[in-house]
């Protein structure tokens, strides 16, 4: 079976605007969450979210693309150009023909329907922007990359809630290893800070007020985030012949359903996509020192996500570092996985565990060791990144430090 590495990153999030910074701001415990500024929420209760900041399209891209791209397209774009530059791949000599693009969303161009439905429903208006479709399909930022890049391979979206990045991600890796591509630009994007996002989200009451506490007793619920991350992937093969820096190996992936329920978390569904990737991982419990949980610190998730760790983990589960960076940098609906993934793959480049903040105080339920407030030095060789998304829909990543 073929070796899949990690060649390239890129991100725009809350905790910063390139991998670097993100990286920095993430294991520094910097929280990313605050008043909502780029928008107005005079109607919602939750006033909170995590933005990206100082982002400016102009800057970046033409009117004439501003004009065809809703705000989760010109962040993947963002992302991705720092990734392909990062993996300095050239795209020429028949390899955008061998290059994959999965890339996922939750929800797509909400920006674009939230002022559509305000000028039709509030304001009268008799028509939209002519690229209102164009720029609302979850797939807009797979065509976007696509047409920049000149990529003509295998190109399509995911959309799976909250696992919709997780599992582009293994899509690739899918597609890498049968040979069908020798390169894939995956990873997800999401703009959901809008009234008509917040609103119908407080609906559900899982968010939260004051800030993002995962794991923590008296914990709120999640906050609302935004962000693209991309990586590069590549079979070894193809890395090593081009001689590209490697940061880590993408070793294994596993993937289920849950089959009960839309809403509630299933302790039996997150163990056995966890098992999954373990085994298509060639890992053993023992083996894993670091999980990126899915964390949203919503009641229901964090005690059912403690649970499927120990029911997997057994009595290594109390030696493991497990953390939610969603408590700094939101939570980015399909996107996060691809930014918790950036995430693991810096635990493991800088043998440190991110931390969980927002600690309130202890929940019996939750008897894990969280990482609460600052990070944490480890060796950390191998380490997992979990999406647990509603629908029961479960994606978990493995990653291995990369060792020739």
């Amino acid at each position: 079976m073929m070796r899949v590495v990690v060649t390239g990153l890129g991100c725009l999030s809350p905790l910063g605007n390139n991998t670097n910074e993100f990286t920095k701001n993430l294991l520094g415990g910097i929280c990313a969450i605050g008043p909502v500024e780029n928008i107005e929420v005079l109607q919602a209760r939750t006033k909170i979210a995590a933005e990206v900041k100082n982002f400016s399209p102009q800057k970046h891209f033409t009117k004439s693309q501003i004009s065809q791209m809703d705000r989760f397209s010109l962040l993947a774009l963002m992302a991705t150009r720092e990734a392909v530059t990062d993996a300095n791949i050239d795209f020429s000599n028949g390899l955008a023909e061998r290059t994959a693009i999965v890339y996922g969303t939750g929800i797509g161009g909400q920006q674009t329907q939230d002022d559509n439905y305000r000028q039709l429903y509030a304001e009268g208006a008799k028509r939209v922007h002519p690229f209102a479709i164009p720029r609302t399909m979850p797939s807009a930022a797979t065509s976007q990359i696509s047409m920049e890049f000149g990529i003509t391979g295998p190109s399509l979206a995911t959309t799976s809630a909250c696992a919709s990045a997780a599992h582009a991600i293994g899509m690739a890796l899918l597609m890498l290893r049968s040979g069908m591509v020798d390169v894939a630009i995956t990873g997800g994007s999401e703009a959901p800070i809008t009234p008509g996002s917040i609103l119908p989200w407080e609906g559900l009451r899982v968010l939260s007020k004051t800030t993002c506490s995962p794991f923590s007793g008296k914990r709120g619920g999640m906050v609302l985030g935004e962000g693209a991350g991309t990586l590069i992937l590549e079979t070894l093969d193809h890395a090593q012949q081009r001689g590209a820096k490697i940061y880590a190996e993408l070793s294994g992936f596993g993937m289920c359903a849950d089959a009960c329920n839309l809403v509630k978390p299933s302790i039996e569904g997150m163990a056995r996509a966890m098992s999954l990737a373990l085994s298509d991982a060639s890992l053993v419990p023992s083996d894993v020192a670091y999980i990126n949980a899915h964390g949203t610190g919503t009641p229901q998730n964090d005690p059912v996500e403690t649970s499927a760790i120990r029911k997997v983990f057994g009595d290594h589960a109390d030696k493991l570092l497990v953390s939610s960076s969603k408590s700094m940098h939101g939570h980015l609906l399909g996107a996060s996985p691809a930014i918790e993934a950036i995430a693991t793959i810096a635990a493991i480049q800088e043998q440190c565990a991110p931390p969980t903040m927002g600690f309130i105080e202890p929940d019996p339920d939750c008897d894990l060791n969280y990482v609460f407030g600052k990070s944490q030095e480890q060796e950390i060789d191998s380490a997992l990144s979990n999406s647990f998304a509603f629908g029961g829909l479960n994606a978990v990543l493995a990653f291995k430090r990369f060792l020739d």
